[in-house]
């Protein structure tokens, strides 16, 4: 079966079911500086992704060494993130936008995590921030190069991590590594 890009009005119901059902994603944003570091982080764990409508979608932001995609949607708010089907047919999808950042302490966080329910800050202590995107463009491509893969387990060193710290002990993890990007931009607020 010939396969070629796809340009999308949207996410459509179809799309939006297969979206949800990926275990990683892909997420690349830049600085406008151009001797800036591009970044592009692997996203996962089920259930930490959400299309809200046909143009917006969101994700729950979790602790990790580095705020490069907070630092650089701040500044400038591109995005691209990408999804590959490692089981069933080839596809990738990719989700352009601008991005916007819902962090923990601020007015409406609990209105942007509630989607996630479970997955949402409840059980995961360790949500910086919700990620919500505005798309701008949806394009799918074959992705007949990228291998089949299973699923063996996903990892749970971060909640692990995250539940022997407590709120006190991320919160001082969060004001000493992700207060900036490696660039020198604004990562997360200090409290």
């Amino acid at each position: 079966m010939k396969r070629v890009a796809k340009i999308y009005d949207d996410i459509d119901e179809r799309m939006t079911a297969w979206i949800e059902r990926q275990p990683l994603f892909f997420v690349a944003t830049a600085p406008l500086n151009g001797d800036g570091l591009v970044n592009l982080s692997p996203k996962g764990t089920i259930g930490t992704f959400r299309v809200v409508d046909r143009h917006t979608f969101a994700y729950l932001d979790l602790t990790g060494s580095g705020v490069e995609t907070i630092a650089h949607l701040r500044e400038n708010g591109r995005i691209c993130v990408m999804f590959c089907a490692f089981d069933g047919g080839p596809r990738i999808v990719r989700l352009h936008g601008t991005g916007g950042v819902v962090f923990a302490a601020d007015p409406g966080f609990a209105e942007v995590v509630a989607p996630f329910g479970a997955a949402g800050e409840s059980r995961r202590p360790q949500t910086r921030a919700v990620i919500t995107v505005d798309v701008s463009r949806v394009a799918d491509a074959c992705g007949y190069a990228v291998p089949r893969m299973d699923l063996v387990e996903e990892r749970g060193l971060l909640d692990a991590w995250a539940e022997t710290r407590g709120s006190d002990r991320i919160a001082t993890y969060h004001a000493t590594r992700n207060a900036t990007s490696i660039d020198g931009l604004p990562g997360l607020p200090s409290r």
